[in-house]
């Protein structure tokens, strides 16, 4: 069975973003032994400008072939004309709004998304699913995500979007691994309790 990895940026009070769901004022976070080590151990969770730009494109997927993502996540490349943000990758956007694809590499997911992660979770394979965001699509999806990693910055917001736009219900997971960096980042690792 492959896994569901929920690899998400946050603010310490737990928001992916505003209330809109922008998350741009966490891009200046990403710099020195911070974007060394994302680069070096999440390859493959860098959209394909990002890997051209830093000299990793071509570079074979190392954990994720398959990437999930919500209509707002997906937006933020379509306004910049990228069609296919995870070229390297197999790319699905859930949404209920976007009827066509507006690239052949792209597959809409428009109903059931649960019974499409659960098809994508029990191909064989060694790398797992990639779950990119946002909130109301990982509040659906909670039950399925095996693994978390969740880089959380050093700020908080008060409001915003939260991690999991879902009612409440208790998950429990393990924590595996932390690695703090020097500009104030951590990096907390879990796995889902079975």
């Amino acid at each position: 069975m492959r896994k569901l990895t929920y690899f998400i940026a946050c603010s310490i009070d737990g928001f992916i973003g505003d209330p809109s769901g922008d998350a741009s004022y966490m891009y200046p976070y990403v710099v020195g032994e911070y974007a060394e080590y994302v680069i070096a151990e999440y390859p493959d969770t860098n959209p394909v400008h990002v890997r051209r730009l830093i000299g990793i494109d071509g570079l074979p997927n190392k954990d994720y072939d398959t990437i999930i993502q919500g209509r707002a996540s997906y937006d933020v490349a379509l306004k910049e004309g990228i069609t296919s943000p995870y070229a390297h990758l197999r790319e699905y956007v859930a949404s209920r709004t976007l009827k066509a694809s507006p690239d052949p590499n792209v597959e809409i997911i428009s109903d059931d998304l649960v019974g499409k992660v659960r098809e994508l979770k029990a191909e064989d394979g060694d790398l797992g699913i990639y779950l990119c965001g946002g909130s109301v699509i990982a509040g659906e999806l909670v039950n399925e995500i095996d693994e978390l990693i969740i880089k959380t910055y050093p700020v908080v917001q008060g409001s915003g979007m939260p991690m999991f736009g879902s009612g409440f219900a208790l998950t429990e997971f393990t924590l595996d691994e932390v690695r703090g960096f020097d500009n104030g980042v951590v990096v907390r690792k879990y796995s889902r309790k079975r």
